[in-house]
């Protein structure tokens, strides 16, 4: 808090591209984390991490490409070979299996996640070329999000300590 106050907190800017329910975890609990240790912190949502910002979240996970997916099943970890995504439901099914582990586990939702980002002051920037791309309207987002572009992120992005992309 004293670096905050002085006006020389750390600062953290994550560029958030994907919207799939395993990768919303990432960048939410590393932002709600940072913020939590005094850090100035923003998030800059693009391309299908866009979808990350929509009031209403339909999150979904998918077995394809994800190779190192295990899932605890039968009193072990399986892997979810690639073959399998092409079997029609699996996505709807390795979706199900990830939420009710998520909620078995007590871990918060993203929804949660992201309202804990809010009241932690973290900045989120919604991409406004993504905006205009995928046709979304600022009343199809959850207040809060400012629109900026590539130029908003960069000067964010030059003036933090840390910089990820998730």
């Amino acid at each position: 808090m004293a670096n905050e106050e002085s006006g020389n907190a750390k600062r953290m800017s994550i560029i958030v591209t994907k919207g799939t329910l395993d990768w919303a975890y990432p960048p939410f609990i590393l932002a709600t984390t940072a913020a939590a240790m005094g850090l100035e912190v923003t998030m800059f949502f693009t391309f299908y991490g866009l979808s990350l910002l929509k009031k209403k979240l339909d999150l979904g996970i998918s077995t394809l490409g994800n190779p190192a997916m295990e899932m605890p099943m039968m009193g072990m970890h399986m892997k979810m070979p690639n073959i399998v995504s092409m079997l029609p439901g699996v996505d709807s099914l390795a979706t199900g299996m990830m939420k009710s582990m998520i909620a078995k586990k007590g871990v918060a939702s993203i929804e949660e996640l992201r309202m804990a980002a809010i009241e932690s002051d973290v900045k989120m920037i919604a991409c406004q070329m993504t905006m205009d791309l995928f046709e979304y309207k600022p009343e199809d987002m959850i207040e809060g999000p400012v629109l900026g572009g590539a130029a908003t992120y960069i000067e964010t992005a030059t003036k933090s300590e840390i910089n990820l992309y998730i």
